[in-house]
């Protein structure tokens, strides 16, 4: 434990305990919809998409961000549309792209010889984090945190019962278009610490988790955040003591937690 609070004196731990926590809790609190309106191939999509970006912006020598944020929120928009449209089609085609995406981006960061500096995109860094990301982080947070309790009562209701809320007038395609630019940005925050190859875990398993144990949507997006504050706590502790990549210390957080709540599930019932 000592060895621990002496880590978290140094900028870069700090600098991922508050980016990570405030990125975890956003990431859950859309999960939930996602999770609801099984878009969960979503996160996935956008995470290796993310990673094709961030190889190209590394190419071009530009900083990353400025191409991964656009690319991945115009992404987001083509995803919605192709799941909306299509449905099951739609699982299958978002599966095709992230995997292309994937192999594109692995591909341009050999060709040029800047493969081992993606690896932290890859599976997360806590040296990653910079004192910019940590001030968008808090940005886009607050941004994510304000957009969700503000459209609260909407997004609830196209959630559970989107032909209702069709019937009331609400167009519920810009509201499904809001969530997937939220989540574009959670991604975009998320790769330095978790890594493309992760984030969409913790979009999708504090959810889950969250899903067996709550009994409405408000405990249930309540439920789903603490675990994932849980989830990513001890996650980056486990990633300090054992020595690996943040982004699997806290994947393999959120799995022990969904574990858990099914043996409890179990013992209960």
């Amino acid at each position: 434990m000592n060895e621990i609070l002496e880590i978290l004196t140094y900028p870069f731990a700090y600098r991922a305990l508050i980016a990570g926590s405030l990125i975890s809790v956003c990431a859950s609190v859309l999960g939930v919809i996602l999770v609801l309106k099984h878009y969960s191939l979503i996160g996935h999509g956008l995470s290796e998409i993310g990673f094709a970006s961030l190889s190209l912006s590394g190419v071009l020598n530009v900083q990353p961000m400025m191409i991964a944020a656009p690319s991945v929120i115009a992404a987001s928009f083509v995803i919605i549309f192709i799941s909306r449209k299509y449905r099951t089609a739609g699982d299958t085609a978002i599966a095709i792209a992230s995997s292309a995406a994937l192999a594109l981006g692995i591909a341009v960061s050999s060709i040029s010889g800047k493969s081992s500096n993606m690896s932290a995109y890859l599976f997360g860094s806590v040296l990653a984090v910079s004192e910019g990301d940590l001030i968008l982080s808090v940005i886009f947070s607050a941004v994510v945190i304000f957009v969700f309790t503000l459209l609260y009562n909407r997004l609830f209701l196209i959630t559970y019962n989107e032909d209702y809320a069709r019937s009331l007038g609400i167009n519920t395609s810009i509201y499904e278009l809001i969530v997937s630019i939220l989540t574009a940005l959670v991604v975009v925050m998320g790769m330095r610490i978790t890594g493309t190859l992760l984030i969409s875990g913790v979009i999708i398993l504090p959810a889950v988790s969250a899903k067996i144990i709550a009994r409405g949507f408000l405990s249930l997006v309540i439920i789903s955040g603490l675990l994932s504050l849980t989830a990513f706590v001890s996650g980056l502790m486990l990633s300090f003591i054992v020595n690996i990549p943040a982004g699997a210390g806290v994947i393999l957080s959120n799995v022990m937690i969904l574990i858990l709540v099914k043996i409890l599930e179990r013992v209960k019932s």
